[in-house]
């Protein structure tokens, strides 16, 4: 007869080599190309805003964090099939985008920006007429020229699947101007040189980390969320980030309600 208390060892001891110990993996994709909130240092590390933004809600969920290099336009499918489990790269919240997957509250006030070399003859969006203009794919950039192509007259547009090519056919003279988050487009022209932001573009949009629809960890990811904007750790990312401390009123810093669908 075997001891049951060497079996019961050998069984638990054979779960633990098996991984029955080991915490559940929080799969997350990101576009590696959108500074400064999410891109790779020199040693093929992922750093940024939102980096440390999902690093630290993995860390108090008691999940490990792995991220996935994405494109921005195939973060919708990879969401939406299940093949990651969140999706984070300035995504901003539309009742368009919650018909197929859920966003957690927002936790960054974004504006765009129209952007241009510092020879070219464009100050604001009233010198873009007949202008061929430029957009990262499947952004809010992109949907506002395509919304405003005939208020502004716009001329062609050509869409890209990152930043750094689009602001690098930009400073090329391929295309006359660009627009995009504000934020990312201030971080990226500090190393691209010759161009400048010409005009901020209110929106009144939001980012938030999107996931499957209905997803069970939405809540989870949620209220932690609430707690880290309490405790004052996404101000702290701000401040890191970007330099400044962020308005007192503004999602970074407030809790907000789940978005739902309008």
């Amino acid at each position: 007869m075997h001891n049951w208390k060497s079996v019961a060892f050998v069984t638990a001891v054979s779960l633990a080599l098996c991984g029955g110990a080991r915490a559940e993996t929080l799969v997350v994709g990101a576009d590696s190309s959108n500074p400064p909130w999410e891109y790779k240092d020199k040693a093929g590390n992922y750093i940024g805003f939102e980096i440390d933004l999902v690093n630290e809600i993995g860390r108090r969920l008691g999940m490990d964090v792995k991220i996935e290099d994405y494109g921005f336009p195939a973060l919708f499918p990879g969401v939406s099939s299940g093949r990651i489990q969140a999706a984070i790269s300035s995504i901003t919240i539309t009742n368009e985008r919650l018909k197929n997957a859920s966003f957690t509250q927002g936790f960054y006030d974004s504006d765009l920006a129209l952007v241009s070399r510092e020879n070219s003859e464009i100050k604001s969006l009233a010198d873009t007429s007949g202008k061929a203009m430029g957009a990262v794919s499947a952004t809010v950039g992109e949907k506002w020229i395509k919304g405003n192509t005939q208020k502004y007259a716009f001329g062609d547009y050509r869409g890209y699947n990152t930043q750094d090519p689009l602001l690098l056919d930009l400073k090329a003279g391929r295309i006359d101007a660009a627009v995009g988050d504000i934020s990312g487009i201030q971080f990226a022209i500090k190393a691209i040189k010759g161009l400048k932001v010409d005009e901020q573009i209110p929106t009144g949009d939001k980012f938030g980390i999107m996931m499957p629809k209905n997803s069970p960890l939405l809540s989870k990811v949620n209220d932690v969320m609430t707690e880290m904007k309490k405790e004052g750790f996404i101000a702290d990312l701000h401040k890191k980030w970007f330099g400044v401390a962020p308005d007192k009123s503004s999602s970074t810093v407030q809790e907000r309600p789940l978005p739902v669908l309008q």
